[in-house]
């Protein structure tokens, strides 16, 4: 006796990934990873954490920064290892903690997609 075919089709679709120029928060899985990293960041310093991620889909992610007198949050740490890449468009920020952007920092790469976690 043969084996019953399987029926096919019958599953869900694959979730597909919003671009991540998406509007209104929409970026899908690649936001998701964002945040991953921006947590990740965050756990490694024990304060707040960003990532940012360019219009290629490169990533840099950084923790707040507290050295002698030098202070930087977390987005502009993140920023400023995206900036000494060569980078000067962002498409999207990640943020976890209470640290606010700087809206000023945010304009000046392309008022990125702010991410919340």
């Amino acid at each position: 006796m043969a084996a019953p075919e399987a029926p096919t089709g019958t599953g869900p679709a694959p979730a597909q990934d919003a671009p991540h120029d998406a509007p209104d928060g929409a970026g899908g899985r690649e936001d998701a990873t964002l945040v991953v990293l921006a947590r990740s960041a965050a756990a490694r310093t024990a304060g707040p954490g960003a990532a940012v991620r360019d219009a290629d889909g490169r990533t840099y992610l950084a923790g707040a920064v507290a050295v002698g007198p030098l202070r930087l949050g977390a987005v502009e740490a993140a920023v400023a290892q995206a900036a000494a890449s060569g980078v000067t468009r962002l498409s999207a920020v990640a943020v976890v903690g209470d640290e606010q952007p700087d809206p000023a920092l945010l304009a000046a790469v392309g008022d990125p997609r702010v991410v919340r976690a």
